[in-house]
């Protein structure tokens, strides 16, 4: 679980940070990064997930948004302050630890300042 100033929840914030943020893509997931985004300055990173329905049926999405707020949380402390967006893909579905590990590590690579 993410702490809850972590915990991206403003529908508006998602939005701005699709838009405008800066982004990266793999084969499972799609990482946006709005650095520029209010986030009152403080260090923790709003962070949010979308897992659409393509990626699988409801215990399929749980257990991927799951496996993604893990990883990201190991990720909390090098992001700067803003908003984060992570997007499953439906390949995210099959993927093991290890692949969305490596998957979401280079995404943020690319995206962070």
């Amino acid at each position: 679980m993410l702490p809850a100033a972590a915990r991206l929840t403003s529908s508006e914030s998602f939005r701005r940070c699709v838009r405008a943020g800066r982004r990266a893509g793999s084969r499972t997931v799609v990482v946006h990064l709005d650095a520029s985004a209010d986030a009152s300055g403080e260090p923790p990173c709003k962070v949010g997930f979308v897992v659409g329905r393509d990626v699988g049926g409801a215990v399929t999405r749980n257990r991927v948004r799951r496996r993604l707020r893990h990883l990201v949380r190991a990720h909390l402390d090098e992001l700067p302050a803003g908003v984060l967006v992570v997007r499953a893909l439906p390949a995210a579905a099959d993927a093991d630890a290890p692949e969305l590990r490596s998957d979401l590590g280079r995404c943020l690579g690319r995206v962070l300042p």
